[in-house]
């Protein structure tokens, strides 16, 4: 009977440990699955304001001068005479600075679509030019007050912090322009008027702070031709009484090269990600 009670207290104890044994083994189950981080806020979108400047200067400088005539003592017989110019050229370039407000919106990580307007004055506003003929002169001048574009951007995140975009729009400014004739045949006119057209360009910008970005940046302009309404002039000659008209006309187009800083509005205050451009 004893050796039934010996065998049976070890096949128990046997069962115990193998019991403990197995509690202490590493469990089957399924690991969780690994949820990956969250992406990277999006550090350029959010509105933006700041300030540019630059130099511009004009891509097309001939005025193309038409002359009318009724008999044969006019603009246009002085004109032919040597003493009023057909084309002149008059070259529109100077110093540029203004504004800009813009807003961008990162998406796919590395790219940026925004739009921009932006404002600016020109420092020398008219320039003009003095054509001298045997008996008689022309002075002939023009220029854009002020240039703006509205605008859209589409840019490709070269790094988290570098932009490279074109940009494309409309563009509007005051354009000016005056003709006088001194000599036989005298008079003078002009128009001041604010022109549409339209932009191009592109540029680069640094987002060298959470908040701050530098950029540089290309645009050719073009506000298309204008045309003043015409000097007159009348006169008599052994015909009678004759009229004479003379008109200057120009395209008003060209180039800009600027830089400017920007300080962006509703960013989320991160650092730059670690994302693959």
């Amino acid at each position: 009977m004893k050796k039934y009670v010996v065998a049976a207290s070890m096949l128990a104890l046997a069962v115990g440990m193998g019991s403990a044994s197995a509690a202490d083994l590493p469990s089957r189950k399924d690991a969780p699955a690994f949820l990956p981080p969250p992406p990277p806020p999006p550090m350029w979108t959010g509105f933006y304001l700041g300030l540019n400047a630059g130099y511009g200067w004009s891509n097309t400088d001939t005025v193309t001068q038409s002359y009318y005539d009724t008999g044969s003592a006019g603009f246009g017989a002085q004109a032919l005479a040597g003493n009023f110019p057909f084309a002149p050229s008059v070259k529109n370039e100077g110093f540029i600075g203004g504004g800009q407000i813009g807003y961008n919106a990162q998406v796919y990580n590395s790219f940026v679509l925004g739009l921009e307007a932006d404002i600016q004055g020109v420092a020398s506003d008219r320039q003009s030019t003095t054509y001298t003929g045997p008996t008689a002169s022309a002075s002939i001048s023009r220029g854009l007050d002020y240039l703006g574009t509205v605008r859209g951007r589409v840019g490709y995140l070269v790094t988290p912090t570098l932009l490279a975009y074109a940009t494309g729009g409309l563009a509007y400014g005051q354009t000016n322009q005056s003709a006088t004739y001194y000599g036989t045949a005298t008079g003078s006119d002009s128009f001041s008027d604010t022109r549409v057209g339209y932009s191009v360009g592109g540029g680069l910008e640094w987002l060298f702070l959470p908040h701050w970005s530098a950029k540089a940046e290309y645009l050719y302009y073009d506000l298309g031709k204008a045309t003043t309404s015409g000097a007159s002039f009348a006169y008599a000659d052994a015909a009678g009484a004759q009229n004479s008209w003379a008109q200057s006309t120009s395209r008003f187009d060209g180039h800009v090269v600027r830089a400017g800083v920007n300080y962006h509005f509703n960013f989320f205050d991160a650092a730059p990600s670690a994302v693959k451009y």
